[in-house]
C-alpha cells in the first residue's frame, strides 16, 4: 500500500506541520482517555480549553470518581453527548474497584470499561503506552482506502493500518496520519497537488469526487444528520434547562419547548430518553441531575 520511503515521507511531513495540542505533550492513561473521549464527534478547537479544564479539576481516576455525576454533567455541558460524560465517570468507578485506580493496558481489559470500544482502548495503548498498533479512525480509514486505490472491508483495513506501523514510531505515526488526513487529505476537498504522496497515490485525482475509494469503506464514517431539529439538540437542551437545580417536569418542558420553539411532546421524547440513560432523573414529578451513587 505504501512503500518505506512513503512512510519516511509522511513522517518527515509531520515532524514539521504536527499541531501542538496539550493531549501530544503526555503520555498520561488518563489524560490520553479523556481527550479521546472528548474528541469523539467534537472538534478540536472545541475540545483543547475543555480539556484543560477538565483535567485540572480530575487530573486522574480516582478524582473523577469520587466526584457526583451531577457534576460532571454540568462540567461537561456545551461538549455534547453527555452519555460520553457518564461513561468516563462510572469508568473512572470501576478503574478505581478493579485497577487500583489506573487506566489498563491490555486492550481485553480497556474494552471492559463502559463507553471504551476498539478505537479508543487502541488509541490508549498508542498514544499512552505506545504499543506498537495502528489507531484506526474515520480520517485513517479514508487514507488507507485512497492509498489502497478502492474501498476496504473492516477486518482489511485494521490489517492494512497495522502492518504501515513503522517500528518503535506508532505515536508519531498515529499523530501523523490524523493532521495528514486533516490538512491535506480532507474529507471533501483535498489537496492533492500539495501531497507529499501525490506521484504514488492511486487516488491522486480521484479524492473528493463520486469515485473516492473512501466512500462506504471501512471506519469511514458517512455524513451526520444536521443538528438543528434533530433529538440530539432536544437532549441538550433539556439537560440545559435542568442545570443546577431540581425542577418540576412541567415547567421543563415548557421552558424547552419554548427555547427550541417546537411542541412539547418532543420535548418529553427527550426528557425520556435521558431518563432511561441515567443522565437525569424524574423523582416525584420533579427532574434533576442524577444523585451519586458511590
Amino acid at each position: 500500500m505504501l512503500s518505506s520511503e512513503s512512510i519516511d515521507s509522511l513522517l518527515e511531513w509531520g515532524r514539521a506541520a504536527r499541531r501542538d495540542l496539550p493531549w501530544r505533550r503526555t503520555r498520561d492513561p488518563w489524560l490520553v482517555l479523556v481527550s479521546e473521549v472528548m474528541l469523539q464527534q467534537t472538534q478540536v478547537d472545541r475540545v483543547v480549553d475543555r480539556y484543560l479544564r477538565f483535567t485540572e479539576r480530575w487530573p486522574a481516576p480516582r478524582d473523577l470518581a469520587a466526584e457526583d455525576l451531577a457534576t460532571v454533567l454540568r462540567e461537561w455541558q456545551g461538549l455534547g453527548y453527555p452519555r460520553r460524560a457518564r461513561n468516563l465517570h462510572l469508568a473512572a468507578v470501576q478503574m478505581v474497584a478493579r485497577f487500583e485506580g489506573a487506566v489498563p493496558h491490555r486492550y481485553d481489559d480497556l474494552l471492559t470499561l463502559p463507553g471504551i470500544g476498539p478505537y479508543t482502548a487502541r488509541a490508549v495503548r498508542v498514544f499512552a503506552y505506545e504499543q506498537h498498533e495502528a489507531v484506526l479512525d474515520t480520517n485513517v480509514g479514508r487514507l488507507l482506502a485512497r492509498w489502497n486505490g478502492s474501498s476496504l472491508a473492516a477486518e482489511e483495513a485494521q490489517r492494512a493500518a497495522d502492518a504501515l506501523v513503522p517500528s518503535s514510531r506508532s505515536w508519531e505515526w498515529g499523530q501523523t496520519l490524523f493532521d495528514f488526513a486533516s490538512a491535506v487529505c480532507a474529507k471533501r476537498h483535498p489537496a492533492c497537488v500539495e501531497c507529499v504522496l501525490a506521484d504514488v497515490c492511486p487516488s491522486s485525482e480521484l479524492a473528493g469526487t463520486q469515485r473516492d475509494p473512501a466512500v462506504n469503506s471501512a471506519a469511514v464514517s458517512r455524513r451526520q444528520s444536521p443538528f438543528a431539529g434533530s433529538h440530539r439538540e432536544a437532549r441538550g437542551v433539556v439537560l440545559h434547562v435542568v442545570g443546577a437545580r431540581s425542577i418540576s417536569a412541567r415547567d421543563v418542558a415548557e421552558v424547552a419547548a419554548a427555547e427550541l420553539g417546537s411542541d412539547e411532546t418532543r420535548v418529553n421524547t427527550a426528557l425520556e430518553s435521558l431518563v432511561a440513560d441515567g443522565l437525569i432523573e424524574l423523582v416525584d414529578g420533579q427532574v434533576r441531575l442524577p444523585a451519586s451513587r458511590r
